[in-house]
């Protein structure tokens, strides 16, 4: 995970688990992918960044996922998941991906 920058795959997480739930209309199966993505990126913005900025990041994570229930109710569910994903890769790519 070297090259590949952390907002990157945060917004994939994001993005891939509520596809993957969508689609398969399996919803742990779209946790499986979000849970996946959120390791991998918490933990090289540990490595990248150290623990408090993986901690703010990872906190961020998981506020983008359930903030977008809500918020998809207002703008629909698409718009809302790639408006959490864009927030996240934002900060990701701000604290830990920038260089």
């Amino acid at each position: 995970m070297e090259r590949t920058p952390t907002s990157v795959v945060a917004a994939a997480g994001l993005v891939g688990g509520y596809a993957v739930a969508r689609w398969t209309k399996v919803r742990p199966l779209g946790g499986v992918v979000l849970g996946a993505a959120g390791i991998a990126a918490g933990r090289e913005w540990h490595r990248r960044a150290g623990a408090p900025a993986a901690a703010g990041l990872g906190a961020l994570y998981v506020a983008g996922f359930a903030g977008s229930h809500p918020l998809a109710k207002k703008i629909g569910a698409w718009p809302a998941v790639f408006g959490a994903a864009g927030v996240v890769a934002a900060a990701a790519w701000a604290v830990a991906d920038r260089g």
